[in-house]
């Protein structure tokens, strides 16, 4: 017999290894995870405990060398695992692909001496990232940002003020974009830095509608000290290094957004199966049942978007249109599918006794981060049209 109601995302996974792992990845989420969320966000904790377990489990370096410390995982299995663990709690699927994002540069434009010295700490280590490129006055337009590094013999010299960082004065890590010379996309340069260095500081983190549990903060570089031995790619190139991490973190973001939406239909399906008006359950209506019947064809186009976008990577192909366009559809739909999940619950929807009122303030952040949903698509419309025109 058919079984109705909400049930586990159907995945096609290219190995039996990457099956065990998505096993495991359900087995951590039931037990560790999902029973905890509801309070955990409204009491504001951030999980660290959580991180640290994924790490010893091997969670936060699937994409990377097993010769450093990394799991070898193509994107599209890395990004499956990402999307199970934002389903039970956004902060600590956030959480992973930020601190994913943190590790590329290093492991994409690291010398290999670098990658041995520090990339096995951060992929299994235990230790957790953040990525330092948005200022309070530089958002969108990176190239402007005025975070300086001065060099000082075979050190540099940070001075400068970070915005909008995940994991903010709680990282073991922080990878920097930095001006090394003049105005313009060609004077910036990345800086792997300690969390503990001299002069590094965090400000109080951000009030936000939602992702409670997830410390967002200023980071403040007083003169802080970094070996030039910590200077990732080449004096110059730290755009080039931001944006390459930025076309792959706009995919865990996709992924996301899609766990989170995946979240938002259980609850309100199973709402709607349990809960009765005139006789009869809800579920019976033909209006909510065409409210589910988008929210789901959404979510599964969502999810073969930001798949097809993984696979294009993982083949060794330019994937940044498509991932820009997996970025600005599954966030779309996420605040779009928690919307409409708000309102099958009706009243219950608007209180915090069901978390579907949490799914829709935490969606709207995705519409943001990683570059926003306008930036994408400017990012698609030049891949489809060229540059703009400066006439």
């Amino acid at each position: 017999m058919p079984q109705y109601g909400p049930q586990p995302v159907q995945r096609r996974l290219p190995t039996q290894e990457a099956r065990d792992l998505l096993d495991l990845v359900r087995e951590l989420v039931q037990r560790e995870i999902r029973p905890h969320a509801d309070e955990e966000e409204a009491a504001g904790r951030f999980p660290r405990e959580i991180f640290t377990l994924l790490s010893e489990s091997g969670l936060l370096g699937l994409p990377y060398s097993e010769e450093f410390g990394g799991g070898d995982q193509p994107y599209e299995v890395y990004l499956q695992v990402l999307e199970e663990l934002a389903a039970a709690r956004l902060t600590v699927g956030l959480g992973t692909s930020v601190h994913t994002l943190a590790c590329h540069a290093l492991a994409v434009f690291g010398t290999k001496q670098q990658r041995a010295d520090h990339l096995p700490g951060m992929l299994g280590g235990g230790s957790l990232g953040a990525y330092c490129l948005s200022e309070p006055s530089s958002g969108s337009d990176a190239a402007s940002l005025r975070t300086r590094a001065t060099a000082d013999g075979d050190e540099w010299v940070l001075e400068g003020t970070k915005a909008w960082i995940t994991h903010g004065g709680i990282a073991d890590f922080y990878t920097v974009l930095a001006r090394t010379g003049p105005d313009g996309p060609r004077g910036i340069t990345a800086f792997l830095v300690p969390g503990d260095a001299a002069g590094l500081s965090a400000a109080a983190p951000e009030r936000k509608m939602g992702l409670n549990g997830s410390p967002t903060a200023q980071v403040h570089f007083d003169g802080v000290r970094t070996g030039d031995a910590r200077r990732i790619g080449e004096e110059g190139q730290g755009l080039t290094v931001a944006l390459s991490a930025l076309e792959s973190g706009r995919l865990g973001i996709a992924a996301c957004a899609v766990g989170v939406a995946q979240a938002a239909l259980d609850e309100a399906l199973a709402y709607m199966l349990g809960r009765e008006q005139f006789g009869r359950p809800i579920a019976d209506f033909q209006g909510l049942r065409f409210m589910i019947a988008d929210m789901a064809t959404q979510i599964e186009a969502g999810r073969a978007l930001y798949l097809r976008a993984a696979r294009l990577r993982d083949a060794g192909v330019p994937f940044g249109r498509e991932a820009a366009m997996a970025k600005l559809f599954c966030t779309d739909t996420a605040m779009r599918v928690t919307t409409d999940a708000v309102q099958l619950l009706g009243g219950y929807g608007y209180t915090a006794d069901f978390p579907v009122e949490r799914y829709m303030r935490e969606a709207k952040v995705l519409q943001i981060v990683e570059g926003t949903n306008q930036i994408q698509r400017m990012v698609i419309a030049r891949g489809l049209a060229g540059p703009e025109s400066d006439r």
